[in-house]
């Protein structure tokens, strides 16, 4: 039996606003109202903002118990149906211990994030409910009027008004960043943007199908060695999707955390592997980002007969997809596409 599946939103849901890691609201109040109002405005959510999502960046970073208040609180709450996290940070790990991992149990909820925010993400699939990888509040929603309308078309198809089946596709442009968020001029806009290559296939002639599990690499080793990450088997007929944060790990740096997988016995068990649009890197680099993935996965660890696919709309670019982490998919590496083969939502 798979993970459970929360319940799809609806207009006039509550959806409760937390800050798991880094307290950017604080600093960049104008973004955050914009990505709430965007909310409201384009989904009919009525939000709920919790008492610590605003909280001071300093205070919030001496007081984790804090914001996992605000989560258990949401979990909770009755009223509310999804928890949306405003942005990411680097030390959400911190607030794990604070959790009560009954409450996502008896009460499954949509948990959307991405980023540091995986680490709740990760935290929720492991208490068995599925969550959902997708744009923060501040980073994502807030630029909503600046993305294509298959934006809130994929937003609504996976958490709205699923149907049997959806194929993700790609976005016809992205853009690496944000213009100064201390500038009002610059509200609620992303960097230029440029246009989207298709999908690079690394390996596979034929399609994988699993469990999706997985977010930003970073904090995904961040998580290793604590009972929050994953056991071995746990990761058997998975589809294991990667992305690289702002932060533009180098790709030789990608390789040796590949490597960790393939010996922990982790890339033996895998259905399949993605891995989003890394931000930041040059046209070489990504070709060194390729070249390193074959290199660990089909040389070193043998997984030839693994499906790869590089370069989805699921990482720190935007616009990007919203991801079940827990729900079921069809990896299929002739076609470079990605295909959820159930609701994600119930």
């Amino acid at each position: 039996m798979g993970p459970v599946k929360p319940g799809r939103l609806r207009r006039g849901d509550t959806v409760a606003i937390v800050s798991p890691s880094w307290g950017g609201p604080s600093r960049f109040p104008a973004v955050y109202e914009h990505g709430l109002r965007a909310l409201e405005r384009e989904l009919g959510l009525v939000v709920r903002e919790m008492p610590n999502a605003r909280l001071d960046a300093d205070e919030s970073a001496r007081h984790p118990e804090k914001r996992a208040g605000d989560i258990n609180a949401a979990f909770d709450d009755p009223e509310v149906r999804a928890i949306w996290c405003s942005i990411g940070g680097n030390d959400a790990m911190r607030i794990v211990r604070y959790l009560d991992p009954e409450l996502p149990r008896r009460h499954p909820k949509v948990v959307v994030g991405y980023s540091d925010s995986v680490t709740l993400l990760t935290w929720v699939r492991r208490c068995g409910v599925v969550s959902f990888h997708g744009p923060s509040i501040m980073a994502g929603i807030s630029q909503w009027s600046a993305m294509p309308p298959s934006f809130g078309e994929q937003l609504r198809a996976v958490l709205v008004d699923p149907a049997a089946r959806y194929e993700y596709r790609p976005f016809p442009h992205f853009s690496e960043g944000y213009l100064d968020w201390g500038d009002p001029a610059s509200l609620g806009r992303t960097k230029p943007t440029r246009p989207s290559e298709s999908p690079h296939v690394l390996n596979g002639d034929r399609a994988a199908e699993g469990e999706l599990f997985g977010g930003c690499i970073e904090t995904l080793e961040g998580l290793k060695g604590t009972p929050q990450f994953p056991p071995t088997e746990f990761f058997s007929g998975t589809l294991l999707f990667l992305e690289t944060s702002e932060e533009h790990p180098p790709p030789k740096a990608v390789v040796r955390w590949l490597r960790n997988y393939g010996v922990s016995g982790v890339l033996d068990r895998l259905a399949g592997l993605l891995f989003a649009r890394p931000r930041g890197y040059t046209d070489a680099e990504r070709r060194e980002l390729d070249a390193g993935i074959r290199q660990v996965i089909l040389e070193e660890f043998g997984r030839t007969d693994l499906p790869i696919v590089t370069g989805f709309d699921f990482g720190h670019t935007d616009p990007q997809w919203v991801l079940p982490v827990g729900g079921r998919a069809r990896l299929d590496p002739i076609t470079g596409t990605l295909t959820l083969t159930e609701p994600a939502v119930a």
